[in-house]
């Protein structure tokens, strides 16, 4: 049996028409029956980079026995001129994560996934200490077992107080060793007691953090990166909420 935590995970790829883009990671969140796709907002739009893609591809599984059989399924980024993904601010200004509703009619028979619920959200900050043990799961540079479709994980460690906004953003930061194709990823804690998918979602993987002034001949990289923290997600999947789609 393929371990669950590696069905959350798809690869994202972006493009602008047919012209392929960049290369990301995203993962499954499901709430009230609604399905959702999860990634960094820097994926589907970012000005600085002058990345603007239309659409994006992910890449599903279309048979949970045979996981070397599988499919794109393409997602529009724009309806009538207007994007369809859904992003957040907070007090500290923009969040680095978007979420696009997966519509369920467009999935293939018999599709291979495993989404995180709000259940798998950490609720309670007593249980997670700095330096406590976690995982990254995602595409570093594209790779990934191109003949099973499946991402790889990358050991990580929680490097600041874990509920504390480092800097008043709305992250914690990681010691983990990452690189471009790992916006995305869903960062994660083990959890004995969490049932078939025995994992607590404490964060979206977004960059790596860097110091302005580095010697780059010198002095190494930090190794640490931004984690947004997951529970934005119950804001931005709430139909309640006054959140606006992206401009």
């Amino acid at each position: 049996m393929i371990e669950p935590l590696l069905l959350t995970t798809a690869r994202v790829s972006t493009f602008d028409g047919t012209q392929p883009l960049t290369g990301a990671s995203g993962f499954f969140f499901e709430r009230d029956r609604r399905l959702f796709l999860v990634t960094s907002r820097h994926v589907l739009v970012d000005a600085p980079s002058k990345h603007y893609p239309s659409r994006i591809e992910i890449e599903l599984h279309t048979d949970a026995v045979n996981l070397t059989r599988s499919i794109g399924l393409s997602m529009l980024l724009y309806r009538d001129g207007k994007s369809v993904w859904r992003q957040g601010r907070d007090a500290g200004g923009e969040i680095d994560v978007a979420v696009l509703e997966v519509e369920r009619a467009a999935l293939p028979s018999g599709v291979a996934m495993v989404p995180f619920t709000p259940d798998h959200l950490q609720h309670s900050l007593d249980e997670v200490e700095v330096g406590s043990s976690l995982l990254v799961v995602g595409f570093p540079l594209g790779f990934h077992d191109v003949l099973h479709h499946l991402p790889v994980v990358r050991q990580a460690a929680i490097a600041s107080s874990f509920g504390l906004r480092f800097q008043g953003q709305g992250y914690f930061l990681t010691d983990a060793r990452t690189h471009r194709g790992t916006s995305g990823a869903p960062v994660v804690m083990r959890h004995p007691q969490g049932g078939a998918l025995p994992w607590k979602l404490l964060g979206i993987h977004s960059s790596r953090l860097d110091m302005g002034g580095r010697d780059l001949e010198h002095d190494e990289s930090l190794g640490l990166n931004c984690a947004w923290y997951a529970d934005i997600l119950m804001t931005l999947t709430d139909d309640d909420a006054d959140i606006a789609p992206a401009a």
